[in-house]
């Protein structure tokens, strides 16, 4: 694995000892910032379920400002942090090991406010769509922000979830990604959030 693009581009990154953990492919990385980017002026990001950091530090070479990596697995910690040294990220991120719904409580009182965030569960979690509602419901969402969605290719998700514009869903043999944008405004068109703009590739 490496950084894909970006001021750390080619930078490798290390991968989690053990076979507990399904890091993001580089095709797929590069891939999903083709969708949401692929460069940014700044703003928050967060990796909620951080595995080796590379999505977070992938973002952040890409120009994000700061970026939180969460993980519950103290391996996947010091991997991130072993990650963002050798990428120069260091004081650009902050990191916590943490399960995914308790951080989502303690960054709300810290008054964090993410413009994309990263959700890449273990397969067998099937509450991707539960978390991003919890996220918006605790105010730690900016208006307009993009959130990435990983799962495995053979689930579905709901296209419509309450607060949230579905934008596109791409399919990588056993992945599928899936991008919302954060918008509880505005009103959304009549058949935006019902169409499904799959792509399959091998």
């Amino acid at each position: 694995m490496r950084v894909v693009a970006g001021s750390a581009k080619g930078r490798p990154l290390k991968s989690v000892p053990g076979m507990g953990t399904r890091p993001t492919t580089d095709k797929v990385k590069e891939a999903i910032f083709s969708m949401i980017g692929p460069y940014f002026d700044g703003g928050d990001a967060l990796d909620l379920f951080a595995g080796t950091g590379g999505l977070g530090i992938e973002a952040l070479s890409r120009g994000m400002e700061r970026a939180v990596f969460i993980d519950m697995e103290s391996k996947s910690i010091e991997t991130v942090k072993a990650n963002l040294k050798s990428t120069g990220f260091e004081s650009n991120a902050e990191i916590y090991r943490n399960e995914a719904g308790r951080a989502i409580k303690a960054l709300e009182k810290r008054k964090y406010i993410f413009d994309l965030v990263f959700l890449d569960p273990p397969y067998r979690m099937k509450n991707g769509d539960a978390l991003m509602t919890e996220m918006a419901t605790r105010g730690l969402l900016s208006a307009g922000a993009l959130l990435v969605l990983e799962y495995e290719s053979n689930y579905t998700y709901p296209e419509e979830i309450s607060g949230f514009l579905h934008l596109r869903t791409a399919k990588y043999g056993e992945t599928a990604v899936s991008i919302f944008e954060y918008n509880p405004i505005e009103k959304e068109q009549p058949g935006q959030a019902g169409e499904e703009d799959v792509i399959h590739e091998n």
